[in-house]
């Protein structure tokens, strides 16, 4: 092997292993944090129960059931 194949050689496999070692890190570099949506609820006081508590009634906001519960907290 002349010298010119030598440095031929040595400059492709040096450029591949640059390509391949940039390939790896940008494989491995951590995606950027994407925040999960926060489910939006819907709270409404809608009647009394005994004029002690509060009627709630509940939603979801994708869908159309209401749940009811009383609040008597205070």
């Amino acid at each position: 092997m002349t010298d010119f194949e030598y440095r031929k050689t040595l400059v492709v496999g040096v450029i591949i292993g640059a390509s391949l070692t940039l390939l790896a890190f940008y494989m491995v570099k951590p995606s950027p944090e994407i925040p999960s949506p926060t489910p939006k609820t819907k709270f409404a006081v809608v009647d009394r129960y005994e004029d002690r508590c509060n009627v709630v009634q509940w939603t979801d906001q994708h869908s159309a059931t209401y749940k009811y519960f009383l609040d008597c907290s205070k």
